[in-house]
């Protein structure tokens, strides 16, 4: 009897111990609701990638993770390769398709959970990021609690309006990387979407760090972490988890 009580005890630790390890803190994903493409008829949302190979990496160091979009629910998404192995795994994930299709509403956020926040890109985000006052509180608010800031390709749509308690813009004097007005004019797209995001960047007082067009370059300045594309999407997961090793 002493003995099944004593396997009983040690199962239960066992048990605990792995769940204590394995869960290292929350991480926030905020993913655009919209989804048509200006006056194209064409349709957008989210970029895949950039939330797939973040969510491969973050997982895989043992955060949580949580979607939040401005309207909450099921959000669109654009950049769709399932040829990408990683974008094909985490699609077909079970606990990532209950989230992305149960987004938060930013009024149901709890800025005490969480260590991150990441802004995914797609053009849908230069719609709906920058005038939501709800999502740049929570980034504003997550960051002065000591938390980490990041943000790919379009996702930085969502850093433009972030204003600290200080009444200083979050990206002022910072160096970031975003999705450039080059690659914009590559696409075609500079005279769809509403402005030039690397403009209104440094026009609030950010230095954009970039490389060629389509070429991977994640920048860090300390607690804000930015990538300027879709090849950035992985090595910025990456730099988010040495940062939160770094802020322990």
């Amino acid at each position: 009897m002493k003995q099944l009580f004593l396997f009983f005890i040690l199962s239960i630790w066992a048990l605990t111990g792995v769940q204590a390890q394995d869960s290292k803190g929350k991480i926030l994903f905020v993913v655009t609701s919209h989804g048509e493409l200006g006056n194209t008829g064409k349709e957008t949302g989210y970029y895949l990638s950039e939330v797939a190979h973040p969510w491969d990496v973050l997982t895989k160091a043992g955060y949580e993770i949580d979607f939040v979009s401005p309207k909450g629910g099921k959000v669109p998404v654009d950049g769709f390769d399932l040829e990408d192995p990683i974008n094909k795994k985490v699609w077909e994930d079970e606990t990532f398709q209950q989230k992305i299709n149960n987004t938060l509403k930013p009024k149901q956020v709890e800025v005490s959970d969480y260590q991150v926040i990441h802004y995914a890109g797609g053009h849908g985000t230069m719609w709906d990021f920058p005038k939501n006052k709800k999502l740049a509180n929570i980034a504003a608010d997550i960051y002065e609690q000591g938390g980490v800031v990041s943000a790919v390709c379009h996702g930085p749509a969502g850093l433009v309006n972030i204003k600290l308690n200080d009444g200083s813009y979050l990206v002022d004097g910072k160096t970031i990387s975003t999705f450039t007005n080059e690659e914009e004019e590559a696409m075609k797209l500079d005279n769809v979407v509403p402005f030039a995001l690397e403009t209104k960047l440094i026009e609030r007082g950010a230095k954009v760090d970039k490389a060629a067009n389509w070429e991977e370059k994640v920048s860090v300045d300390g607690r804000l972490i930015t990538g300027q594309n879709p090849a950035s999407a992985h090595l910025l997961g990456e730099k988010i988890v040495e940062t939160l090793q770094e802020n322990k």
